[in-house]
Formats: C-alpha cells, sequence, structure tokens
C-alpha cells in the first residue's frame, strides 16, 4: 500500500507502508548499525522517534523473544530501504512486518534512507509523520509543534518496585528506560538488583540499604527531570553512583554541568571512544540525542572517555564524589561488548569504597 513521509519542513517523500497501517508522528533520527532492529525497536530511549534503518536491508533474520530490550516495541515508527520478506535465522520466530503488525507499530519502506539521512545531518532530527491517506502537508502542519518525547521517562520506567535476585553487592537502579541487558549485565557479575521507578525519592532508595545506585539511559531531554536531578544531587558523595546515556547526563546536571541538544545525535553500534586512562579505544553502541558540555564539567571531575568523531565527552569520574559515568552503552544491545568493563568498574569502586569506610 503507497504511503508517505511527511517532514515538519515541508518535504514529503513516497513510499510503501506496512506494519499497523495507522498514521504516527515522531521525531525522525537515524541509526547506522548494520544488525540489531529488533533491540532498536524496543529500546525505550527511542520513545516518540521514528527510526530511519542507514542500512538497507531490515528483517533477513527475523525477530525472536529472547534479544528485546523491553516488553514492547518503543519507537514511533520505521523508515527502511527495504524488507526481507523470507527471513532465515535457527532463532527467528516471526518475520518483522509481523512482528509490527502485533505491536501496533508502522513503518515505511521503499525509501531513499540514504537521503534522508544526509538530510537529517545537514538539518538535525525532523518531526515526521507516516501516513498512508493522501494528505498534504498544509493539513498536519499544525501536528508538528507537539512535542513527541515530552514526559517520556514517566511513560517508559517501571510503575512498580521490582527486585532481580544475586548473591553478590546489591544495587539501586533508578529506571529512567532501561535496556534489559543492562540489567543482566549487573545479573551476570550475580548482583542482587533493586529497581525504583524514575521518580523515586532519594530516602526511598537508600531505604533498600544498596551497596551502588545505578541511572540507567532513557528517552527525552534530561532537563526536563528536574525532580530526579534532585534526587541525584541528594544522594551524590553519600554512595557510590554510576550512570550510562540519560544517566551520564542527569549526574552532570546534578553536580553543576549542563547539556545541550545535539544536531542529528549518535545511534549506532559503531562508535569509536578512547578511554583516555588506557589510551584504549573501543567501538561502542550509542543511542542518545543530548551530550553534555565540555566547558560545565565541574573541576574535580576527571574525564575519562572521548568520541573520536567529534570529541565529545563519553565519560567522566569523581573520586571524590563516588561517582562515575559514561555516555556510550557498554550493554551493548545491540554492537559491540568490548566495552562491558564499565560494570567491572563500578563494581570495583564499590568494593573500595566499602574498604576506605572500614
Amino acid at each position: 500500500m503507497k504511503g508517505k513521509l511527511i517532514l515538519e519542513n515541508g518535504l514529503t517523500l513516497e513510499g510503501e507502508i506496512f506494519g499497523h497501517l495507522q498514521e504516527t508522528i515522531g521525531e525522525v533520527v537515524f541509526n547506522t548499525g548494520m544488525t540489531g532492529y529488533q533491540e532498536i525497536l524496543t529500546d525505550p530511549s527511542y520513545f516518540g522517534q521514528i527510526v530511519v534503518m542507514t542500512y538497507p536491508l531490515i528483517g533477513n533474520y527475523g525477530v525472536n523473544y529472547e534479544d528485546l530490550q523491553s516488553s514492547s516495541v518503543k519507537v514511533k515508527g520505521l523508515i527502511v530501504r527495504e524488507t526481507c520478506q523470507g527471513p532465515s535465522n535457527w532463532r527467528n520466530e516471526m518475520d518483522l512486518e509481523s512482528y509490527m503488525k502485533e505491536e501496533k507499530i508502522m513503518g515505511i519502506k521503499g525509501m531513499d534512507t540514504r537521503y534522508l539521512t544526509k538530510l537529517i545531518r545537514q538539518n538535525g532530527t525532523l518531526k515526521g509523520m507516516i501516513t498512508g491517506q493522501d494528505i498534504q502537508y498544509e493539513q498536519v502542519k499544525k501536528l508538528f509543534t507537539h512535542n513527541p518525547t515530552k514526559d517520556a521517562v514517566k511513560q517508559v520506567s517501571t510503575k512498580e518496585i521490582y527486585k532481580i535476585p544475586g548473591q553478590n553487592l546489591q544495587i539501586a537502579v533508578l529506571d529512567l528506560g532501561i535496556k534489559k541487558n543492562i540489567l543482566q549485565s549487573f545479573t551476570k557479575r550475580d548482583c542482587q538488583l533493586t529497581v525504583f521507578p524514575a521518580h523515586t525519592s532519594a530516602s526511598e532508595i537508600l531505604s533498600s540499604n544498596p551497596d551502588g545506585v545505578f541511572l540507567s539511559n532513557g528517552p527525552g531531554d534530561p532537563k526536563e527531570l528536574d525532580d530526579v536531578i534532585k534526587t541525584v544531587k541528594s544522594l551524590i558523595g553519600i554512595i557510590p553512583i554510576i550512570g550510562i546515556c540519560l544517566g551520564h547526563q542527569v549526574i552532570a546536571l546534578s553536580c553543576g554541568g549542563d547539556t545541550e541538544k545535539m544536531v542529528y545525535g549518535h545511534r549506532g553500534s559503531n562508535h569509536p571512544v578512547k578511554n583516555v586512562m588506557t589510551d584504549r579505544v573501543t567501538i561502542t553502541s550509542q543511542n542518545h540525542g543530548y551530550v553534555v558540555k565540555k566547558e560545565t564539567i565541574p573541576d574535580d571531575f576527571q574525564i575519562t572517555h572521548i568520541n573520536m568523531n567529534d570529541q565529545s565527552i563519553e565519560g567522566f569520574k569523581s573520586l571524590a564524589r563516588k561517582v562515575m559515568s559514561v555516555q556510550f552503552h557498554p550493554e551493548a544491545s545491540p554492537g559491540p561488548e568490548e566495552s562491558s568493563y564499565i560494570f567491572d568498574d563500578f563494581i570495583t569502586m564499590i568494593q573500595e569504597d566499602k574498604y576506605a569506610a572500614q
């Protein structure tokens, strides 16, 4: 069925709609990964966004329920060059279009995704609508005034506190839109997890008697999270804290730093990041549209990681404040796992803090 992508700048691109055939509006962003489309679809950090896949063929290995990063699809839509109608993989349980129908998510294919990616790189992220109706830009332009990522964290965070058993350290997890593989990265290290809703108070977090606090990834503008920033500010210096992605930005804001929206963000599984402590470069998985401004990082923080493409800040720490964080995703899913040492570094920080307190 024919359809179109209408962008907020007035440009309209034609294609063929698939999945759940109900028009959708979101912030159009691109991901440069060659694989991992089902992890991308279910990553809560993509809430409110329509994702353009730059790799031309999507769906060739189907979908399995083991690799999903949350309980449901979180993107608002999917844009691809071509979908595979006959997936082949021993783990395949369902083809991509059937899964999108099941999750009530619309896609559009037959698009020149490389052209669309260049457009976003030149103009920044744009709001867009995927529709099968014969409508024009002037009829829908008022709809683009709505912010599709507003209150995103509240919508993707857990509603109830829950625990994941373990025999090692006790970690309090503040769920800002957490991916499943982050939880699995801790459980592989036999940590006991207590997962809290995003807007939980500091006193309630501390009442679980944790050894450390983890701030997760998540969607939207970190500056909208006033109460989360206030909570983290009251925890810093009391207990070891680590943040990933949105959690990293929240830590910066809690310590007097500042963040800004990037032109088109970092989204993909092929971003080189240098660990300035070891002088080693790893290829990382990334998904963010905001970044910490280098000049606002407090003087007592040490920059630990730098993006090799644009020199943006990818990590910092302060032993005095018992804080470390990274902008990239060491848990991968999708992407390379060579940065998973970040979880081990945090465990080491907790253990050294406990030893120093004795």
